[in-house]
């Protein structure tokens, strides 16, 4: 039995045209990745805490290529000594929803961390610092000043975040 309006599909609109259609509510990263630029690419990032609760904080995201695999995925940068990478270190699963107006996305998928505190084949402290750069601006960011902004990643241990999207799906339309 299928449930209520699970048969309707919806256009998205992003910007006053039209971005993708969303089938019965599923979507792809590509319409996740089209959300992003319509709130500054804040989304809401859920992780597990150790007594099983959902934990929720909203940071900047964007759809880029992974460093290693270039496969798709959204990328976060995450502050160092934070509850999510905890979190993240001990259960590397994360859901990310982003959101422009009545329209949005969820992308869920298994985690990978590139960081300080977190080594990446592949991914030496020069590649870490152009990565943090790149997940930045996929996130709509701009800096005048990516010296400042290294010297600031550096110091406040940031970390790379790549959730791959192993299930995309949104809100059917209004």
């Amino acid at each position: 039995m299928a449930a209520a309006g699970a048969d309707r599909v919806a256009t998205v609109s992003v910007g006053g045209t039209i971005a993708g259609v969303l089938n019965k509510g599923v979507a792809d990263i590509t319409n996740f990745g089209q959300l992003i630029g319509e709130d500054h690419g804040l989304v809401v990032v859920s992780t597990l805490r150790d007594d099983g609760t959902i934990a929720s904080s909203v940071v900047n995201a964007g759809v880029l290529a992974h460093p290693i695999t270039g496969a798709t995925v959204v990328g976060m940068v995450i502050r160092g000594g934070t509850r999510k990478l905890e979190h993240l270190r001990k259960r590397p699963y994360a859901n990310v929803v982003v959101r422009a107006g009545w329209q949005w996305a969820a992308a869920e998928g298994r985690v990978e961390l590139a960081g300080p505190d977190d080594s990446m084949e592949g991914v030496d402290a020069e590649r870490l610092r152009l990565l943090l750069r790149e997940i930045f601006t996929a996130a709509g960011g701009t800096h005048e000043d990516f010296d400042t902004y290294d010297q600031v990643m550096l110091a406040e241990r940031r970390t790379a975040v790549f959730v791959h999207p192993d299930r995309v799906y949104a809100n059917p339309g209004q």
